[in-house]
């Protein structure tokens, strides 16, 4: 997994768009989080948008839970 440095003022590449979002997969997956609507917002990226957007989709009420409790917990630290 690539180390990602903050967006800046920049429009970025798809092929960037791309990583952060399988480094985002991923570290949802480290947590045994899956959202399975997980992808990018495909307007957003070839629209006039300053940033693309990722879409998270729907998810169950257990993964919902799930991801609020490792959220959480990562708030603590």
């Amino acid at each position: 997994m690539h180390d990602h440095a903050p967006y800046t003022d920049r429009t970025p590449d798809p092929e960037d768009v791309g990583e952060r979002l399988e480094a985002l997969q991923g570290a949802l997956h480290a947590n045994g989080i899956t959202l399975p609507s997980l992808g990018l917002d495909l307007p957003s990226l070839v629209g006039h948008y300053r940033l693309p957007l990722i879409a998270l989709g729907n998810c169950n009420v257990e993964t919902a839970g799930r991801l609020t409790e490792v959220l959480l917990k990562a708030a603590v630290r």
